[in-house]
């Protein structure tokens, strides 16, 4: 019992420093990064919320917090 039990420490303490020896990801590339400006327009979220039954007050709310997460470009005031 005792050779098993060893067997099984010498078994973990050679898997353990091939399990660190990983490497990292590679940093994703600058095609996959995201666009300067946000891609979709105020109006369309408006339309969006709407043909999803957003009441008009909640698709605003919503709308206006996709702007503050950069999603929805400014409404044109």
């Amino acid at each position: 019992m005792n050779f098993v039990l060893a067997a099984v420490v010498m078994a973990s303490a050679w898997a353990a420093p091939a399990a660190v020896a990983h490497t990292a990801p590679a940093p994703p590339s600058a095609a996959h990064a995201a666009p300067a400006k946000p891609p979709f327009s105020y109006e369309d979220c408006l339309k969006a919320a709407k043909k999803h039954g957003e009441s008009a007050r909640y698709g605003k709310w919503h709308c206006d917090q996709l702007v503050k997460k950069g999603w929805v470009r400014h409404p044109k005031r």
